[in-house]
């Protein structure tokens, strides 16, 4: 996530974030946990691993379940919102995790470009950067950090949502599912379409990710717009 891209999750909107990401998301928990699943399939279970987490502000759910699973792993995570950041941090304290995890107020091109990471971790964060070039830039400099043949678990919205008018009232229906009014569903959806620019399709956020250096996606998890993909960096 870049600087521009974090702005709009200010104070207020990162406190909704931490208590609604579960109803924006049907299996928000599962695609956390199968994510950590796949990383763990990826690397080899039990051993040692250090794993980037890029726009790891918020509810630290993809730290926390890979944690619980890999107590060998430790993790940096990275996010330009402060108040984001502040977030993950409490959660993970919570959680008797912050040792095991180094928070950093940054975005990943600020960090060592040397391929010092084991896996990375990229949940939310695509979708709410303008256009291709912005999202292959950051694809790369995650796979500029990672060894060669280093998974990558990364989950987001796939697909303009006016393309898919059944899915986005679906959307809005999980919103009256959890007790929304009219108008606070509308809130709510023009609160998601802000700013958000999802890849065209999931052949396009194959191309994003070869150009950026790694290999072709995985996809091990779907919910409406949302999906999950493990890719690998490319060797050499």
């Amino acid at each position: 996530m870049t600087q521009d891209s974090a702005a709009k999750f200010d104070t207020s909107r990162a406190g909704e974030y931490a208590e609604q990401a579960r109803i924006a998301l049907a299996g928000y928990d599962a695609c956390h946990e199968l994510s950590a699943c796949m990383l763990s399939a990826a690397l080899g279970a039990g051993g040692s691993a250090r794993v980037l987490v890029a726009g790891a502000g918020g509810t630290a759910g993809e730290i926390v379940a890979a944690a619980r699973l890999e107590p060998g792993w430790t993790f940096t995570a990275v996010d330009p919102s402060p108040p984001m950041l502040a977030l993950a941090r409490d959660r993970l304290a919570a959680e008797g995790l912050a040792a095991r995890v180094e928070t950093v107020p940054a975005t990943v091109a600020d960090l060592d470009p040397r391929p010092g990471f084991d896996a990375a971790i990229l949940i939310g964060v695509l979708h709410h950067l303008p256009g291709d070039a912005a999202k292959r830039a950051l694809l790369g400099q995650i796979a500029q950090r990672l060894r060669p043949g280093a998974p990558l678990v990364l989950a987001g919205n796939v697909r303009p949502y006016a393309s898919e008018p059944l899915l986005l009232a679906a959307w809005a229906a999980r919103w009256r599912m959890h007790g929304a009014a009219p108008e606070e569903v509308e809130t709510k959806m023009a609160k998601i379409l802000q700013g958000a620019e999802p890849p065209a399709s999931e052949d396009a956020l194959a191309a994003l990710l070869t150009g950026a250096g790694f290999g072709a996606p995985l996809r091990f998890f779907v919910s409406l717009f949302w999906g999950a993909w493990l890719a690998r960096r490319a060797e050499g």
